[in-house]
């Protein structure tokens, strides 16, 4: 970006990053129902590798609070079995063949506040991100204006563009606290 052209799409992407990264660690905060994507974060000692359960098994969830793993080879069950009980994620699989099953406990309210205050400093983070990408792009804007490789005009027009994208940036983080907000504290 510190070359001799601005480009806001570059910011834009920059920003956008910041998003998906949030909602990949907004993913992984447990609410009281079943999701597939809970398990994205579990490693299996496999075929004398670490490999993701995903590559391993069919997850799916036939029930809110139940997330159902179909191991492929029956070699492979009791692997994914202890990563998913060495994972930290609180669940305890009932075995039945090469089928898992993972009941997803409800969360009591103190567990809730827990979540929401994780939720808001991932959030708080991903804006903190974003105003970096803010002020670089600005910083840019500055460096080619005072090098006179871009008018005053110009440079004022990018910089209404970057705060616009991190205006928008912002609301859209603040959407997705608030959706996943709500998803924690619905009983």
């Amino acid at each position: 970006m510190a070359t001799g052209n601005f480009d806001l799409n570059e910011v834009k992407r920059r920003m956008q990053g910041a998003v998906a990264s949030l909602k990949h660690e907004l993913g992984g905060l447990r609410t009281g129902r079943a999701s597939a994507s809970m398990l994205d974060p579990v490693q299996v000692e496999a075929y004398g590798s670490h490999m993701p359960l995903n590559q391993l098994a069919t997850v799916s969830v036939p029930e809110p609070r139940l997330i159902s793993v179909q191991v492929w080879d029956k070699s492979m069950v009791k692997p994914v079995e202890k990563a998913i009980v060495d994972s930290n994620l609180g669940l305890s699989p009932a075995t039945e063949g090469q089928v898992l099953r993972l009941r997803i406990p409800e969360l009591n309210e103190e567990r809730r506040k827990e979540l929401v205050k994780v939720a808001h400093k991932y959030a708080e983070a991903a804006k903190v991100a974003a105003r970096h990408v803010r002020r670089d792009g600005l910083d840019v804007l500055k460096k080619l204006e005072k090098n006179h490789e871009m008018s005053e005009d110009d440079q004022k027009r990018h910089a209404d563009e970057v705060q616009k994208a991190t205006d928008g940036t912002i609301a859209e983080i603040d959407q997705l606290l608030a959706a996943k907000e709500k998803e924690i504290l619905t009983v």
